[in-house]
Order: C-alpha cells, then structure tokens, then sequence
C-alpha cells in the first residue's frame, strides 16, 4: 500500500514524445558530471589555501573565514531562486550562464590584489553556482528517463557529490604547494569552458510549461532568511582554540530572529499564492520531504569528518597540505567504486535498503575516528574509518539524489534540485558552528585541567579530545538521519521510475 502524502496539486500526465531515448544523453552526463565536480571542488578547493592566501592578502584571522563564507552565505541564500529561474528561463540556458558565470568570478578572484576583491569574487562565484546546479540535476532528471539508466545517472552524480569535496583538498594541497593559492581559483576556468564547449552542441533545452511567474515576495524573504541563517551559524562558531561560542550574543541572536522571521513569512507567502517560488506539493511529499531532510543532517554529521580530520592531520600529526590531500583519496576512491555498485542496486531493491545501512556504516567510521589519539597510526585508525565513511556516504548519496526528485514533475524540476542543494548547505552550515562549538569546549576545558602535569602535550592531546568529541556527535547524527530514512522514505524500487513526468524538450 503507498503511503505517501498526497501531492497538493495535480501533476499532468507524462508527454508520450519525451520518453524517446536522447541519443546524446550520456555526452550529456558527461558535461554535467564535469560542471558538478567543479562546484564540488570549489567547496574545499580552498581550505588548504588558505594560510597562503591569507598571507599574500594579509588578510586578518578574523576576516580570514570570509574565504569560505562570502561562497556558502551566497550560494546557500539563492539556490531556491537559481532553481526556479532555470525551471523558467530554460535548464540548459541557466547551465551555461552559471558556467560562465563561475569562471569569470574564478578569474576575478584569482587576480585578486586585495582582500575585498577575494570576498567579493567568492560571493559572485557562490551566486553562480546557485544557478548551475540547480540547473544541473533537473537538466540529470530530464535527460534520464529509463529505470536503470537513470539509476546509472544518479550514480555517477552522487560519486562526485561525495568524493568531490575530497578530491578538492587533494587538489587544493598540490596546486598550493606546487604553484600558487591562485590556482586554486583558476583551475575552475578551463573546466568551466570544456563544459560549457560541450553544453552547446549536446544537452537539449527543457523549460517549465504553464504558470511561470515569479514568485518576487517569496524570492526576497527565502533569499534573506537563507542569508540570515546562514550567517547566523557562522557568528555562532568559535574560530579558534581560545574562542567561545557565540549563540547567546545579541548580534548572533538577531540574526536568528531576522531569519525565523523571513522564513516563516517565506512559508505564509507560499501557502497563500498561486504561483509559489517552493509549492508545498514538492516539500510535502513524504519520501522527497524525508530525503530533504535527511540531507540536512548528513550534511551535519559529514563535516565531521572533513573539518575536523583535516586539522588532526595537519595541526596534531603535521602533514603537509599535499600530504593532508592524499590522505583524504582513500575517501574518493571509496565512493566512487561503491557508487557503481550502489546505481546497479538501487532499481532491484529501492533506496532504503541502501540508505539506513549506509548511515550506519558512516556513522562507525565517525565513532572509529573517535577512538584516535595525537599518536595514532594513519594506515591502522584512520584509514578503516575512512573506507567505511566512503562505502556508507555511497550507499546514501546514490539514492538520496534520486528520492529527493521522485516524482516531482516537470514545472518543479529546478526547485527540487535547489532544495536538495540548499538542506545540504543549511546542513553544513549548521555543522560548522555546532560542531566546532563542541571540539572547542571540549578542547578548552581539556587543556586547562591537564597543563599543569602535561605541560606543552596538553595542546595536542587537548586538541585531539576536541576533535574526538565532535565525531561522536557527528556519528549521533549519522544514525538519527537513518532514523529518519527508516521512518519517512517509503518509495520502492520506483525510485527511479521512468513514470516520473518530464518536461518537453525544446532544444
């Protein structure tokens, strides 16, 4: 029996011409899994330059997370917007105006001579990639109709969602270490290019039918509250060891307030009109609703592991930044070999037999990470826990990507794929600051017991406690996402069912 919620609002049978097979449909994957990584990469790109940045710029410790915040606050805000202008506009089009888009802010920043220029380049590359990957997995979903294909799709794209931002640091480290942090930026402009040289001639345009005007009142308020929760999180976060949290500070406090504000009016708004920028028949759905929201703590609980193994390897067992990367790959390869195994699984026995064990699994691997100490062998501690990550994220990624869209019809393609993009970066955000929160407390209180009789050792044994503490709370939320799975994703092996409506192709 379904149990699904109802959809709000009737979905228009299926246009028999759609369901040809393109004949350029797996060029087509290829150019969006090439624009993909680049987005993906340009997450964590950066972090490991940014000490050289830092210094070349001179950039203040205080001023040195706007690096990473001008990208997130900007590409987390406008993702709704991004999806439902690419519904309207044409998937195909809004694909190569992000591409484009991206890598001539990737060229600013790269040219950058001041720190303003650096901020201001990462927030036009983040308002860009609000408008590519939206544009990306609808562009995904309506090119790939039948179910083992689609499955295949889906696979290599949850592949790089999950080994991307591993792959980055890798990158990151040896561009870093070998030429300069600017590469770091000007990297994305040929990929961007090859991707956009390949778009032209093969992806055929797609566009919402009926109704398409904008929704402006609710664009503005889920831009702002987006921004304002977003933000709130970072003013939140400790940055550094001898930093407390912020959550009780009035300026951290009003930017919660603007955004409970802004968000619940985003929600009146579209509940009352008739052209809403988020129609609750997309959130409301129980498996897509699920998958949203088992994204956002995943997100969670896998920043855990990238931040915070990060600076294990780089603080207490002083790795260099190429060397941090390639102790990462295990992860990327992990995923990607998994993935394979993960599409050819997912038509035969549905998402949520992948899914909660592999949530479990990852969350063992985080709970193995917290068992490391300041002596810890990598080829003993880290790497079990890291292959278990990668087989687990695979196992969840592959499915997530395609529950997340099941069903959603053709007019709200975009705005799906952007909902699933903006729980991911809420996600993540929110793992900043909690987590961070919880290493640094535990870190604090750590060293101030034992300096006395540890003397210059209660630093890296402090920190090390720190970092412990926040895999166990990542690992906690590991298993309360497969709570969530096992409890609201109901959707079998139609998952990937080719009854999923899509929109004519105009192209």
């Amino acid at each position: 029996m379904d149990d699904r919620l109802p959809a709000l609002e009737p979905i228009a049978p299926p246009v028999a011409a759609t369901r040809e097979l393109d004949p350029n449909r797996w060029k087509a994957l290829s150019v969006i899994a090439i624009a993909q990584l680049m987005v993906v990469l340009d997450a964590s790109i950066v972090n490991l330059a940014l000490p050289s940045a830092k210094h070349a710029l001179h950039i203040s410790d205080a001023n040195q997370q706007w690096i990473v915040t001008a990208y997130t606050l900007a590409f987390g805000g406008l993702l709704l917007l991004g999806g439902r202008i690419a519904d309207y506009v044409g998937r195909k089009k809004m694909f190569i105006i992000g591409l484009l888009g991206f890598a001539g802010a990737s060229a600013l920043g790269a040219a950058a001579i001041n720190s303003g220029l650096l901020f201001a380049a990462r927030a036009l590359q983040g308002g860009f990639g609000a408008m590519l990957a939206p544009a990306a997995l609808s562009l995904l979903t309506v090119t790939f109709h039948e179910p083992k294909e689609r499955a295949k799709a889906f696979g290599v794209y949850g592949a790089i969602a999950g080994g991307g931002a591993a792959i980055g640091l890798l990158l990151g480290g040896v561009l870093t270490e070998y030429l300069s942090w600017r590469w770091c930026l000007l990297v994305n402009v040929p990929i961007a290019l090859i991707a956009v040289a390949g778009a032209v001639p093969i992806i055929k345009e797609s566009k919402a039918t009926g109704n398409t005007k904008y929704d402006i009142p609710g664009a503005i308020t889920a831009t702002g509250g987006l921004v304002a929760l977003v933000y709130g999180f970072t003013k939140a976060a400790p940055h550094g060891i001898t930093d407390s949290a912020h959550w009780t500070e009035g300026s951290t406090l009003a930017w919660f307030a603007a955004a409970v504000i802004l968000l619940v009016a985003f929600f009146i708004i579209e509940v009352r009109t008739t052209h809403p920028l988020l129609p609750m028949r997309v959130l409301l759905e129980r498996n897509r609703g699920g998958s949203y929201l088992a994204s956002l703590i995943v997100g969670i609980g896998l920043f855990a592991m990238f931040l915070f193994l990060g600076l294990y390897l780089q603080v207490v067992l002083h790795y260099s930044p190429i060397k941090a990367g390639f102790a990462f790959l295990p992860f990327s390869i992990g995923i990607i070999l998994t993935a394979g195994v993960a599409a050819n699984l997912l038509p035969k026995i549905g998402p949520r037999p992948l899914m909660v064990p592999g949530l479990v699994l990852a969350a063992t691997g985080l709970l193995l990470l917290s068992r490391i100490t300041p002596t810890s062998s990598y080829w003993l501690h880290i790497f079990p826990a890291m292959v278990l990550m990668s087989v687990g994220m695979a196992l969840n990624f592959i499915p997530l990507a395609s529950t997340s869209l099941h069903g959603v019809g053709g007019h709200d393609a975009g705005v799906a794929s952007a909902l699933i993009n903006t729980s991911q970066q809420v996600g993540g955000s929110l793992g900043t600051a909690l987590l961070n929160t919880v290493a640094t407390t535990a870190a604090t209180s750590y060293i101030a017991v034992n300096s006395s009789h540890l003397g210059a050792l209660a630093v890296p044994y402090g920190l090390t406690r720190g970092y412990t503490k926040a895999f166990v709370f990542g690992a906690g939320f590991m298993l309360l996402a497969a709570v969530v799975v096992l409890v609201l994703i109901r959707v079998g092996k139609d998952a990937v069912s080719e009854d999923d409506e899509v929109p004519v192709a105009i192209g």
